[in-house]
């Protein structure tokens, strides 16, 4: 009887893989190469293999991870790193707030899947169809973990081969300007009206004015924050005029 128990207990387990694996081979070509470049950077900047690894085990963040080293390289601020760190990062509260009724009951799990879930793991595990015959809980378990081993993998061995790599790294940290440049241009694309991307291009543009190259990032982004929440409800107003409009 236990000995069925268990076999069904690890058919359920399979087959949750099995489901979760074909949604995260997309994220998969992503992530090593992102992870790779960002061990490489770390490399370059300095720092052993050990510190992706542990980062990219820890704080499995990509943008924050990549703005960390600069961090690290930067003098002692507590204050800023923390303040810098909860920008960053602050949409998960919102991806948070919309997993919830999915992850109740699933026990010891859901520790797990609040600490991994990132961009791409919200987007599966919110919109994937489990099957019925699959358990939701292990499924989510699995996508979020694949994620973060992709991840996590990448940029271990991007540190590790980041000492065997001969040729001039040297301007290897405008991949971070380059990702956020692409993030800013997919949204760019995706959206009909460009309230919000005006409001953060002139927020950026005044407090690098006023605060200057090395301390104008924390500021724009709280101006950023001020700004879309006065203006939240004029902008959700046009854009619902927009979307009504033919």
């Amino acid at each position: 009887m236990q000995a069925e128990q268990k076999n069904n207990r690890h058919q359920i387990i399979l087959s949750a893989l099995t489901c979760a694996f074909p949604y995260t081979i997309p994220i998969f070509a992503g992530f090593w190469f992102l992870g790779l470049t960002y061990g490489v950077y770390m490399n370059a900047s300095g720092f052993s293999f050990l510190y992706p690894l542990l980062m990219s085990l820890t704080i499995f963040g990509g943008s924050l991870e990549f703005m960390a080293v600069s961090m690290l390289l930067a003098p002692y601020a507590p204050l800023q790193t923390f303040i810098m760190a909860l920008m960053i990062q602050a949409r998960h509260l919102f991806y948070g707030i919309s997993m919830l009724d999915k992850f109740k009951g699933l026990g010891w799990k859901k520790v797990y899947l609040i600490f991994g879930m990132c961009d791409e793991t919200f987007s599966i595990n919110y919109t994937a169809a489990i099957p019925d015959h699959i358990d939701r809980g292990w499924f989510y378990f699995f996508v979020t973990l694949l994620n973060h081993f992709y991840w996590f993998s990448g940029a271990t061995i991007g540190g590790l081969l980041g000492s065997l790599i001969t040729f001039n790294t040297e301007g290897l940290d405008f991949v971070m300007t380059a990702m956020f440049v692409v993030i800013f241009m997919e949204q760019w694309l995706k959206e009909k009206r460009h309230a919000s991307e005006w409001i953060g291009l002139a927020a950026s543009i005044c407090c690098l004015l006023v605060f200057g190259p090395d301390r104008f990032l924390v500021p724009t982004m709280i101006s950023i924050i001020i700004l879309l929440t006065m203006f939240r409800k004029p902008l959700e107003q046009k854009e619902r005029y927009t979307e009504s409009c033919p």
